[in-house]
């Protein structure tokens, strides 16, 4: 059997954790490795849908009796508190586990450093920080909210290389190829809510579904900014009149991590020029219309000069098929 090195056991975390992604409701990601002495592989789980298990008791009923004295390496700083189920701190103390490697602190206010302080007041050694930004990546949308009560706003956009989201006729199916659609798919699936203008649905009647996706990704709530005409491909979807600002609000209030706008356009200006946007992702096509009457990407009062300008960070550009997908922190 291979052995991991610390920084190898919490990649493999991850990525249990990734293969959970989306299923856990209110609940964050969790990823959590078990090895033994030699650093040997000897279980894994992740967290379990909403009222079900967390990623480290899972492990360790995967581990049974040989949980007593091993590492345990999990992605998220294991929970000090009773919910729906017992809190994990307990499960591990009462396994015996030596050794706890934790990659982020969870900033839930029920947790937030005491799940660490229970183990080592039990005579665990604990260690912190191992792939932290990359973990912190990872659980962006569960941190987000946990440390404001609001979700992680995702603005999706695509474009040509000019900017240009439809033709001077209106038709706009296809900008990106197929690789992106299905990268736009699993954003999705990544995402509570789905907000998408009125004019957009009527203009295009798009489904926005997750329908690429296997399981046990779910299908995301669609909200629509406006009336929904009747018989489009949304429903069955909730219509909202009212400040998108507002409507932010009320979603983390109901516990919502994740909130994915693809548009339109004056949506999308809205809701940049509200300060309401964390992240945007563009995918952007090989392709240039020209002209002055295609579609634009924003539509809106922007920004009056140069100073003006809202500037992010380059989170990642990735090729998909033969589009590029460019993330930016705002």
């Amino acid at each position: 059997m291979a052995v991991l090195s610390t920084k190898e056991a919490m990649a493999r975390a991850m990525s249990v954790a990734e293969g959970v992604r989306g299923a856990t409701g209110t609940n964050p990601w969790v990823g959590c490795v078990i090895l033994d002495d030699r650093g040997v592989l000897i279980a894994q789980g992740a967290t379990q849908p909403p009222g079900s298990a967390h990623a480290e008791v899972v492990a360790l009923s995967q581990a049974g009796d040989r949980a007593r004295g091993a590492t345990v390496v999990v992605t998220l700083e294991p929970c000090a508190h009773e919910g729906k189920t017992p809190p994990c701190v307990a499960a591990l103390i009462d396994a015996g586990v030596g050794k706890v490697i934790v990659g982020v602190e969870d900033p839930d206010t029920r947790v937030a450093g005491r799940g660490v302080e229970a183990l080592r007041e039990a005579g665990m050694t604990v260690e912190q920080g191992v792939l932290s930004d990359e973990i912190s990546e990872q659980l962006a949308a569960y941190l987000h909210h946990r440390r404001t009560g609001l979700p992680l706003v995702v603005l999706k956009l695509a474009a040509t290389l000019d900017g240009r989201t439809a033709a001077p006729d209106g038709s706009s199916q296809w900008i990106t190829g197929e690789a992106a659609r299905a990268d736009v798919a699993i954003l999705r699936s990544h995402s509570d809510v789905i907000i998408v203008g009125a004019a957009t649905v009527r203009a295009d009647d798009p489904e926005l579904t997750a329908r690429t996706t296997p399981a046990p990704y779910r299908q995301p709530e669609r909200i629509v900014l406006g009336s929904i005409p009747e018989g489009a491909r949304v429903l069955p979807a909730r219509e909202f009149r009212g400040e998108l600002r507002d409507l932010i609000g009320e979603l983390g209030e109901t516990g919502v991590l994740q909130v994915l706008i693809e548009g339109g356009a004056s949506v999308a200006q809205q809701a940049i020029s509200a300060n309401l946007v964390d992240r945007v992702v563009l995918y952007l096509a090989p392709a240039i219309m020209g002209g002055d009457d295609g579609a634009p990407l924003l539509r809106g009062e922007g920004a009056p000069s140069i100073d003006a300008l809202k500037r992010g960070r380059l989170i990642s550009v990735v090729q998909v098929g033969d589009d590029l997908r460019v993330e930016v922190a705002l």
